[in-house]
């Protein structure tokens, strides 16, 4: 019996990469955040990965504050020279000052991208490597800022869903 994982948006903080090389061959690298209006709830999350064994769900929700159109070139992605599952937290922040970004030199571009302001509300977080990968959300930070309730964050608009 062969049992298959899903990978979904979701899970996009462990297929950063892999999620932007499909946005590329997609041929656009914007958000759907046509239907996102200032005030809406918004969430990031990481993890809940499996379909037996679920692995925990970290988050991170808030609120639109304000939203911004920005031209960006999407550049080459950072290459860490080791396997996604030994990303430490620091190369993850690596990657998300990256993005958004390409996997070859030939698709380096300038791409619009949706830029949001989040006011923190709530978050659940890993404390310890037992608990979960340092990813994104790590020891009550989110990349490398500390988290605090009322804090403004800026963010890529694909890395949320609505609440």
């Amino acid at each position: 019996m062969i049992l298959l994982r899903r990978t979904t948006f979701r899970q996009y903080a462990l297929a950063a990469t892999l999620l932007a090389a499909c946005a590329t061959a997609a041929g656009e690298l914007t958000a759907p955040a046509s239907s996102l209006q200032l005030g809406d709830c918004v969430v990031f999350r990481e993890g809940g990965g499996g379909l037996i064994l679920k692995s925990p769900t970290y988050w991170l929700r808030g609120s639109i504050a304000a939203m911004t159109q920005e031209s960006r070139i999407a550049g080459r992605c950072p290459d860490m020279g080791k396997p996604q599952s030994s990303y430490t937290h620091q190369d993850w922040v690596r990657i998300a000052a990256a993005m958004p970004c390409v996997e070859n030199d030939n698709e380096v571009r300038a791409v619009n991208v949706t830029r949001i302001r989040m006011a923190v509300e709530a978050w659940e977080s890993p404390w310890s490597y037992q608990h979960g990968t340092a990813a994104w959300l790590f020891r009550g930070e989110f990349l490398d800022r500390r988290l605090q309730k009322g804090e403004l964050i800026d963010m890529d608009a694909t890395w949320l869903e609505r609440c």
